[in-house]
């Protein structure tokens, strides 16, 4: 039995070619309905790449909208607590409908929602670096990240929020 390998190199070309072509570009969106793997894995590596220009060694998790964990990648190097941190603020994100940053307002002593971070097993967490993924007005889950000082870690959280946005529809 001969292998006809020419054909079969200019297949495989040909198949790569029209998966690129069909696949979506930075400047034209995706349809989405919920948050694939593939989608995850999207997302996290733009937010990495952020954080190694930040100088950041970030862990970044990513929630469904029933706040299970889709993903959670750890950059080299990253904090090992930074993990379960992650994970909790994407966790709270999506259980809260806010992002963490303006959970921590609420959560202060005096606020309304003082005391919260007792709540849910310890999983809810009061600083920033939390955001929810939405399309059209309904949450598709949430992107946690941690690492960084609480300000590099909403910065780059709402970096994700922003990119998420522009990427899917």
């Amino acid at each position: 039995m001969s292998i006809d390998v020419e054909r079969l190199v200019k297949d495989a070309v040909r198949e790569l070619r029209e998966q690129e072509q069909s696949a979506p570009t930075p400047t034209q969106k995706k349809p989405i309905e919920r948050i694939s793997l593939e989608d995850a894995k999207l997302l996290a590596a733009r937010v990495e790449e952020k954080a190694r220009e930040m100088g950041v060694r970030a862990v970044v998790a990513i929630a469904d909208e029933g706040g299970n964990l889709k993903l959670c990648e750890c950059m080299d190097d990253s904090y090992i607590a930074s993990r379960d941190i992650a994970i909790n603020k994407a966790y709270t994100s999506v259980a809260l409908k806010m992002s963490t940053k303006k959970l921590s307002a609420l959560a202060a002593p005096g606020g309304s929602l003082y005391g919260i971070q007792h709540t849910n097993g310890g999983r809810i967490v009061i600083f920033g670096g939390g955001d929810t993924l939405e399309l059209r007005g309904r949450i598709l889950g949430a992107l946690g990240v941690s690492g960084g000082t609480e300000e590099q870690d909403t910065a780059l959280s709402a970096y994700g929020k922003k990119v998420f946005g522009e990427y899917f529809s």
